[in-house]
């Protein structure tokens, strides 16, 4: 499928649109309204690709396997083992668990049946199925194609045991259309020599790819929305202005944009902008960290998840990024950088090169926030209290790679044609 659709031949009437916003979601919403000829603001307090971004912080992975939610059947035995185990891939701190209780509730039971997660899954693989090769479009349309890289993505198992173990998310993920080759020791030796042996088994998804850096990437994407006659504005939006059941405005900090459609791309901040026209969305902050070793005597060929870890292990250009954890608190709450600690111990344990440099070379350590519904799925379509605001947020792990595919939706409301993807799984009338 090309990436950039054939649409008809005559646009959608000029509006002026403001997009909450400009992470990646934000990003390609500002390229795909600029393609039907709207005007576009990029509302943003921070630096397009800054550290304050989730989309800065990600594992960089642009994955058609992405499609397994969170929570999944059974996910409610584990829970008690996550509030004791500091090296298990969840945590939740104690002190926010009442706050928290409404959303983990929901979650649990979005994941208690198979036929649940498996209508979450179809959502998902509508987003994630070609992101990489919407990706490289998009890189190469900013003029960042070296970006991109496509040599696949390897899934890592102390054995054969251990994938079938995961027969439900592998079953997902076939069921949509994902391929993969199965990899033996030696081939494993030979596509990632530092790897830990006890990685006796690999499962290889060719047609996934990776962003080398993921900051710059986004502000590159920033940088060619204003080429194209975006403008971007550096404040804080508070609400709405309506008339008459219409926007008329975006209200900021630093004052009114006058518009005629906003959309809301602000990840874990768009909940309260949300609830201003109607709707009052289930998503809480799954805080995500991650660690670059500078100059790491390791260098992966293609991004590799150990099994046991649950980390995404990636090569880019600042280093070798470790990301992973899923931390539940108040959005509030000072980092707990022992999850980063817990990061370096799984990289020790899973590249044996690495333990002898630990310690004495540079290790950068992030934290952001995963804006993450219960059921795993964005929130894409219109607001409740008015049509003329469109949602477009909650991408939880899938943020990075299912940007193409949003901003190309949203677009596709906006301007009142057929959507590249049906809306309905998104809406947020299922909350």
């Amino acid at each position: 499928m090309n990436p950039i659709e054939n649409r008809p031949a005559k646009l959608p009437t000029p509006m002026r649109v403001v997009v909450i916003g400009a992470g990646i979601v934000g990003a390609a919403c500002a390229i795909e309204l600029l393609r039907d000829g709207h005007h576009v603001t990029l509302l943003d307090p921070g630096e397009p690709g800054g550290t304050q971004a989730a989309s800065y912080g990600n594992a960089a992975w642009l994955s058609p396997a992405s499609v397994v939610p969170m929570s999944m059947p059974g996910l409610w035995k584990k829970l008690p083992k996550y509030l004791f185990d500091e090296n298990s891939p969840l945590t939740i701190r104690w002190s926010a668990l009442p706050s928290l209780l409404p959303w983990l509730t929901r979650f649990v039971w979005a994941g208690a049946s198979v036929a649940r997660v498996e209508a979450t899954a179809r959502a998902l693989s509508a987003l994630l199925h070609d992101a990489p090769s919407r990706h490289r479009a998009l890189a190469q349309e900013a003029g960042v194609p070296e970006l991109i890289v496509s040599r696949g993505l390897l899934y890592a198992y102390p054995d054969r045991a251990a994938f079938e173990a995961e027969a439900l998310a592998w079953r997902l993920r076939r069921d949509n259309a994902v391929r993969w080759k199965e990899l033996e020791a030696p081939a494993i030796r030979e596509l990632v020599p530092a790897l830990d042996h006890r990685y006796q088994f690999a499962i290889l998804v060719e047609q996934g790819a990776n962003c080398v850096d993921p900051g710059a990437y986004v502000a590159a994407l920033v940088r060619h929305a204003q080429s194209q006659g975006a403008v971007l504005q550096r404040a804080t939006a508070t609400g709405f202005a309506l008339q008459g059941g219409r926007l008329r405005a975006v209200l900021t900090d630093r004052g009114e944009l006058v518009c005629e459609r906003a959309v809301i791309a602000a990840g874990i901040h768009s909940k309260l902008l949300a609830r201003s026209v109607g709707d009052k969305v289930c998503m809480e902050s799954e805080r995500g960290y991650h660690i670059v070793l500078e100059n790491p005597p390791v260098e992966l060929a293609l991004p590799v998840m150990p099994a046991d870890a649950k980390t995404g292990n990636t090569s880019t250009l600042g280093g070798l990024r470790i990301a992973g954890q899923v931390e539940l608190t108040r959005l509030q709450a000072e980092p707990d950088w022992r999850r980063a600690d817990t990061l370096l111990r799984h990289a020790a344990a899973t590249y044996p090169a690495l333990a002898a440099s630990i310690g004495t070379g540079a290790v950068q350590r992030w934290m952001g926030h995963r804006p993450s519904t219960t059921d795993g799925r964005p929130v894409l379509g219109p607001a409740s209290g008015c049509q003329d605001v469109i949602h477009a947020f909650g991408h939880g792990h899938v943020g990075l790679a299912s940007g193409p595919v949003s901003g190309r939706l949203v677009a596709d409301l906006i301007s009142g044609r057929p959507t590249v993807v049906d809306p309905a799984p998104y809406s947020v009338t299922r909350f």
